[in-house]
C-alpha cells in the first residue's frame, strides 16, 4: 500500500485476524472482558489513552500486561500514591562523571519512557503528580532541563481508578480526562464468568503468552487507521452528537439544556470519528459506519459530559445523559429508563413548593 492511500482488504483482514487470535489469546488468562478488550484495541490502534474504572479484583493490571505481551510492548506500571513525585514518573537530573573525569548533568529517564503505561489508581495522587503525564500524554514527550525527551511510539497511557473507596483521592479535572480518548467501565462478572475465574486461578495451570504481532507492526496498523477513508454521512453523524451534547446550541435536546452544564469538546468528535475507524478495522472493514460511532459514544462521552446542579439533585448520570443522546441522534430508539428523582431533589421541590 502507498503512502497517501486508502486501506484495502488486504490490512482489514490482518487487524482481523489479530484482533481475532489476541481475542482467544486473552481468553486463556482474563475472563468475561471481551468488550472492553475491544476498546483498549480501538484506543490503541488510535494511539489513545483510556481510562478503566472498576472496583479491585477486576484483573485490569492482567489484561493491560497480558496486551502488551501478545502485541511485544514494553510495560511499565506506576503506583499512584499520595507521595508520589513528579519526577518519580518522568525521570530527573543526576550528576555523573564523563570520560574526562568531569562532573556532569545526566538525564535519568522514568517509567514514563515505555510503550504501554499503567498508571494504576491514577486518583490517589496529587494535582501537580498528575499532571506530570499531561505532556506525554498530548505531546509523546517529555521536558527536563530545559530539554525535550521524545517518547517512542507507540505511546499509551491505560490509567485505573477505583470508584469505591473517595478518601484521599484527587479527582481529576476535566481537562486532564478530556485526554483520555476512553472512560471504559468495568462491572462485577456474571455468574458463569466468576465460576470461570475461580477455576482459572486456584489451580496450577500457567498460560504462556507469545508475541502475535511486533512493535513495528502495531506502528504500521496505527498508520492504516489515520489512511481509511470516512464517508460525509459518517462524519457528520459524530460531529452531530458533539454538538447537541451542548446546552447553548440551537439544537441541543431538553435534557441537555436542562441537567448539563457543558458538552464535550472538539476531542470527542475526533475520538468518535478515530474511533469508529479503527473499530471497523478490527472487524475486517475498510471504512466505519454509523453503527461503529453509536458503539462508541458511551466511552467517548461519560467522562466529558460535565452534568450540572439540577442532573446531580435528580439523581441523574454523564451514562444516562450519553445514553440519551444515542437514542435522540443515533436513531437507536426511544431511551426508556426514566431517572428517579433522589430524595434530596424531593425535599428542594417541596420547599420551594411552599
Amino acid at each position: 500500500m502507498s503512502e497517501g492511500s486508502t486501506v484495502g482488504k488486504t490490512e482489514a483482514d490482518a487487524v482481523g485476524k489479530l484482533n481475532e487470535d489476541l481475542t482467544s489469546s486473552l481468553s486463556a488468562v482474563v475472563v468475561g472482558l471481551e468488550g472492553v478488550v475491544e476498546e483498549l484495541l480501538i484506543a490503541l490502534l488510535c494511539e489513545g489513552h483510556a481510562l478503566l474504572v472498576g472496583v479491585p479484583g477486576l484483573a485490569k493490571t492482567l489484561l493491560i500486561r497480558s496486551i502488551g505481551q501478545l502485541l511485544e510492548l514494553d510495560y511499565s506500571r506506576i503506583q499512584f500514591t499520595p507521595d508520589l513525585m513528579p519526577s518519580d514518573i518522568t525521570g530527573t537530573e543526576v550528576i555523573t562523571q564523563n570520560e574526562d573525569g568531569q562532573r556532569v548533568f545526566s538525564f535519568l529517564s522514568g517509567p514514563v519512557f515505555t510503550n504501554l503505561l499503567l498508571a494504576d489508581e491514577i486518583n490517589r495522587t496529587p494535582p501537580k503528580t498528575q499532571a506530570a503525564l499531561m505532556e506525554a500524554m498530548e505531546e509523546n514527550q517529555v521536558t527536563s532541563g530545559g530539554k525535550l525527551y521524545p517518547l517512542e511510539g507507540p505511546f499509551l497511557v491505560f490509567a485505573t481508578q477505583n470508584p469505591i473507596e473517595q478518601e484521599g483521592t484527587y479527582p481529576l479535572p476535566a481537562g486532564q480526562l478530556d485526554r483520555f480518548m476512553f472512560n471504559i467501565k468495568l462491572d462485577y462478572p456474571s455468574f458463569s464468568d466468576e465460576e470461570s475465574i475461580a477455576r482459572l486461578t486456584t489451580s496450577v495451570r500457567k498460560t504462556e503468552l507469545h508475541p502475535l504481532v511486533t512493535r513495528e507492526e502495531v506502528l504500521r496498523m496505527q498508520s492504516w487507521v489515520r489512511k481509511m477513508h470516512v464517508s460525509e454521512e459518517v462524519m457528520k453523524h459524530a460531529l452531530e452528537f458533539a454538538r447537541r451534547s451542548r446546552p447553548k446550541d440551537d439544537r441541543a435536546p431538553s435534557f441537555v439544556t436542562e441537567w448539563l452544564a457543558w458538552g464535550v469538546g472538539p476531542r470527542a468528535a475526533q475520538a468518535l470519528i478515530m474511533g469508529a475507524k479503527a473499530r471497523a478495522l478490527l472487524l475486517g472493514r475498510v471504512t466505519p459506519s454509523k453503527e461503529d460511532v453509536n458503539a462508541l459514544v458511551l466511552p467517548v462521552f461519560r467522562h466529558r459530559l460535565i452534568p450540572n446542579f439540577q442532573a446531580e439533585a435528580d439523581g441523574v448520570t454523564s451514562d444516562e445523559l450519553a445514553n440519551r443522546l444515542l437514542a435522540e441522534v443515533g436513531g437507536v430508539g426511544p431511551y426508556s429508563e426514566k431517572p428517579q428523582a433522589s430524595r434530596w431533589s424531593s425535599l428542594i421541590k417541596k420547599v420551594f413548593a411552599g
